[in-house]
């Protein structure tokens, strides 16, 4: 859908704005807002987010302060940003009295704004990179706005009725879109699901259908293929504690900003492009006890339990986060297979069963190589794996043209707002026909 443009327009002089309808104000932002320093207690005035979806009760993730005692104020119908260039767009008007850290700016509007437009615009891609623009800070990735910077900023603004309008339009056509991404996103929810269904059947059950069964002795995992064998993990793998193999550290193992160490999300998607930091060739030989080689299988033991991965081919020589365990495996089960047996719904169930309750969020070693896991021959392995991947490539793809569809939809929703807000496209006539 075309919107038409305002039938006059005037240069604003402001870079961020261009060219705006000639009946708009400009005026800076403490012309509207004035800013709400009171400080106060989060017992009597509940904790809040500020997050990317606006203002909201305080998250269960987020970081909490001892300093309870010494936050902002909010009052519903208030303004709230977050000054830290690292959290940009985590802002809204809030819908809840309460209280935000204090590196957050509260701005109470004045008579002539309209809060939902207020709420639209303050939160427009192009205020947010103006407002950012105009922070300090001692690092080029990270700087803050305070009050006294952003008073300065030039608006574009409507009269009162015309802010309602397009609010108005604005709340309803976001609304469309939010629902067509809602939608996208339970459609990629059920294709992983159905995904997992996919490799938690065939690593357990196998691919013939026909195939005769037998009681695997194992609660959780029921009926195999009879002609399976049943290890415990520590019989199918060796568990790297010590040395590399017997290899000795060699040159070539170092590039020119030392040598990598790669963390937990670096090693879980089997990404080894981005290590961490570098670390020095004496720290290297204290810590070769933790160097990773192809073929590794990587299991996470503590935080993000259960995540797998196996390092592939060709990655440059580096060790890994502590919080990872490394097995090799015995000639008897393919790494890779064996990294869809962990990751299979039944195995991940019982991983989680028993990391949850510990004192680190962790599993215990001893219980990890206890774990029961159902062995194909080799070569029905690699017919399995060869059918889950089919398979997964499928599921993969559609999840892939799925997200593919949320980011145009975001950009999309993005770029409505930004040109209703700053006068690039004149959105009244559909407000009025909504309205009548």
């Amino acid at each position: 859908m075309s919107f038409p443009r305002y039938p006059t327009c005037k240069n604003s002089g402001v870079a961020w704005l261009g060219e705006v309808p000639e009946h708009w104000e400009i005026r800076r932002v403490g012309h509207y807002f004035a800013e709400r320093r009171e400080k106060v207690s989060d017992k009597d005035f509940p904790a809040l987010s500020v997050t990317k979806n606006g203002i909201v009760p305080q998250l269960d993730t987020a970081a909490k302060s001892d300093d309870g005692d010494n936050r902002k104020k909010v009052c519903a119908g208030d303004f709230v940003i977050n000054s830290r260039s690292d959290r940009k767009g985590s802002s809204g008007a809030s819908a809840l009295d309460g209280s935000v850290s204090l590196i957050c700016t509260v701005m109470r509007p004045q008579g002539t704004v309209h809060t939902p437009y207020i709420h639209h615009l303050l939160r427009s891609q192009p205020f947010q990179e103006e407002y950012y623009r105009n922070g300090k800070g001692i690092v080029a990735d990270l700087w803050s706005t305070g009050y006294s910077e952003m008073r300065n900023i030039l608006l574009a603004m409507p009269g009162l009725a015309e802010q309602t309008s397009i609010a108005a339009f604005l709340d309803r056509e976001t609304a469309k879109i939010d629902s067509l991404i809602a939608e996208q996103q339970r459609l990629i929810d059920l294709l992983k699901e159905k995904r997992q269904a996919v490799i938690s059947h065939a690593v357990t059950k196998g691919l013939n259908p026909h195939a005769p069964m037998k009681p695997s002795g194992i609660e959780w995992l029921g009926e195999v293929p009879a002609h399976w064998a049943t290890c415990r993990l520590k019989h199918l793998v060796t568990e790297r504690v010590a040395g590399p193999y017997g290899a000795s550290l060699t040159k070539d193992m170092y590039s020119s900003s030392g040598y990598r160490v790669y963390g937990q999300q670096q090693v879980i998607p089997d990404d080894f492009t981005i290590g961490d930091y570098y670390i020095s060739e004496d720290k290297y030989l204290e810590m070769q006890r933790y160097r990773v080689f192809p073929g590794d299988i990587l299991v996470s033991v503590m935080g993000t339990v259960g995540k797998v991965a196996v390092v592939p081919d060709g990655v440059e020589t580096g060790i890994i986060n502590p919080r990872l365990v490394r097995y090799r495996c015995s000639a008897a089960i393919l790494p890779r297979y064996l990294q869809a047996v962990l990751l299979s719904e039944s195995h991940q169930e019982q991983i989680l069963f028993e990391a949850k309750g510990t004192t680190m969020d962790g599993i215990n070693m001893q219980i990890l190589g206890g774990l029961p896991v159902v062995v194909p021959p080799v070569e029905e392995q690699g017919d399995i794996l060869q059918y889950v991947q089919s398979r997964t490539h499928e599921h993969d793809s559609l999840i892939a043209e799925a997200k593919q569809a949320i980011d145009l939809l975001a950009e999309r929703r993005t770029a409505l707002i930004s040109a209703a807000v700053t006068g690039q496209i004149d959105v009244r006539a559909c407000a009025d026909q909504t309205a009548a």
